[in-house]
């Protein structure tokens, strides 16, 4: 992590090597234990106390928020990018298979993202926010090039995405992306004229 992704308070040098270190187990814990990893062990690892951790990540969404920032603003920089794609439903798949991936990252994330959604106190609100504004500018160009249902919302698409990590954290990541492409084919719209079987005859 950059150091102008760092709190915004000044650290001394053995602080910053501290905060760093944090972060660098803290990602390769929840990489193999998922979100739900000891923060004690990360401490441990990291060579410092559990009180030092707490210092710079008083709550376990705290050092979620912190490890996602970089990956985020990635995020957002894709969608204002995928906003000049030629076609507004291939972007639209295109970042909705970006999230799904990004939420997957570590076992657990997509449940953590979905509850903070709603909890405006929580350290990872802001990410969510972030993430549905960056989906709905490219679901609203995808409404109105016809490529979505009218109903389809950003909420929506939020709920969908993350249903779409949760199935990447239980299947091999080939099957999820195929699961995630019938999920974005279900917000397509419905044909105004449904083909009727072949009447059989007497």
């Amino acid at each position: 992590m950059s150091a102008a992704n760092m709190p915004q308070r000044r650290m001394r040098a053995d602080a910053r090597r501290n905060y760093e270190r944090v972060l660098t187990e803290a990602e390769v814990a929840f990489r193999e234990r998922g979100t739900e990893a000891s923060l004690e062990e990360i401490a441990r690892r990291a060579g410092v106390s559990i009180g030092t951790l707490y210092g710079h990540f008083p709550t376990r969404q705290a050092l979620l928020e912190a490890m996602l920032h970089e990956s985020i603003d990635r995020l957002v920089a894709t969608a204002e990018e995928l906003l000049t794609h030629p076609s507004p439903g291939e972007a639209l798949a295109r970042w909705a298979g970006a999230t799904a991936a990004h939420m997957s990252a570590y076992r657990g994330l997509a449940s953590s993202l979905l509850s903070s959604l709603k909890d405006e106190s929580s350290p990872l609100h802001r990410a969510c926010q972030q993430m549905t504004a960056a989906g709905e500018r490219l679901l609203d160009r995808a409404r109105s090039a016809g490529h979505v249902r009218a109903e389809a919302s950003a909420a929506d698409m939020f709920a969908l995405v993350n249903a779409a990590a949760w199935v990447r954290e239980q299947v091999p990541a080939e099957q999820g992306d195929r699961l995630l492409a019938f999920m974005i084919d279900g917000l397509r719209p419905v044909a105004a004229e449904t083909r009727r079987p072949a009447d059989p005859g007497p």
